[in-house]
């Protein structure tokens, strides 16, 4: 699969551009011939996935927080493109509207955000409960990730300016269960991985061809869906900055099921972890 440059850092001492090395056997060359400093070595692929995949785990278990700028399309946004404001909080996501296809939301609406933002703080347990039906971005990463541990063969496997790429393809010997669970397996694609850090850079995949469930009769998802997913290192902290997610295919008696959608994160500022559903609206309600 052709890949993207994919550059996961500014590295002091980067490694040169072209000089790429299998998992087994590793030694590093310099621009120039001279040797560059030599990131840590793994006796298989599955090693270096199972250690970026701790390195994952670690990082979720301090729980970030982050207030940031969305620009999405989605079901969730009528497939309209909605620019936000987001502040992360242990509770949810608090949003708020700035603008709707590129056009700022007008007064009457901006009251209408004010007056779901109060409801958040009048209710919070119901805003936790709809926050936990939705799980986020990075979840939903770690969980591929750990079935792509499971389910797939991991190959063709190179250092590049500072990252690790890394083919995958399905396991024929696996066993998948459940809807989405099928739907990944079917999926080949190459992930990218931060040399130092062991952290995910870049991850995409795409279904070569249909996956049918009960022989097609309930449901069939078509070739060709994929998706991507970015992240960058902003100030110390690996983040989410880009995923684009485009599944399609039927279910039984020809009902549209799938997901389309196009998420992009900017402007990070780092949060208290502590930092409470209060306080989350008050920020996210800053001019």
């Amino acid at each position: 699969m052709r890949r993207a440059k994919v550059g996961a850092r500014n590295l002091k001492r980067p490694l040169a551009l072209g000089c790429l090395l299998a998992v087994v056997g590793v030694g590093v060359c310099g621009s120039a011939g001279m040797m560059a400093e030599t990131p840590r070595t793994f006796a298989t692929p599955q090693d270096l996935l199972v250690a970026m995949i701790a390195q994952e785990r670690d990082s979720a278990a301090h729980h970030e927080r982050y207030e940031y700028l969305s620009v999405e399309r989605s079901e969730r946004t009528g497939n309209h493109v909605w620019t936000e404001r987001v502040v992360e909080t242990g509770r949810g996501k608090v949003r708020l509207l700035l603008a709707e296809d590129g056009v700022p939301i007008s007064a009457e609406r901006e009251q209408q955000e004010r007056g779901r933002l109060a409801n958040i703080l009048a209710h919070p347990d119901e805003f936790e409960r709809s926050e936990a039906a939705r799980m986020n971005d990075e979840a939903r990463e770690r969980q591929m990730l750990d079935d792509l541990n499971r389910g797939f063969v991991l190959e063709n496997v190179a250092l590049e300016d500072g990252v690790w790429h890394v083919d995958f393809r399905p396991n024929p010997g696996f066993s998948p269960s459940g809807l989405e669970e099928r739907v990944l397996h079917g999926m080949s694609g190459w992930l990218a991985i931060d040399a130092q850090d062991l952290r995910l850079v870049h991850i995409e995949a795409k279904l070569p061809a249909d996956v049918n469930i009960g022989f097609g009769l309930l449901a069939t998802i078509h070739a060709g869906s994929h998706f991507a997913s970015d992240r960058e290192l902003i100030e110390g902290h690996w983040r989410t900055v880009h995923v684009l997610t485009d599944i399609r295919g039927k279910a039984a008696l020809f009902k549209s099921v799938g997901k389309d959608s196009d998420l992009t994160r900017s402007d990070f500022h780092y949060l208290d972890p502590d930092i409470t559903l209060a306080q989350a609206v008050a920020l996210v309600e800053l001019p």
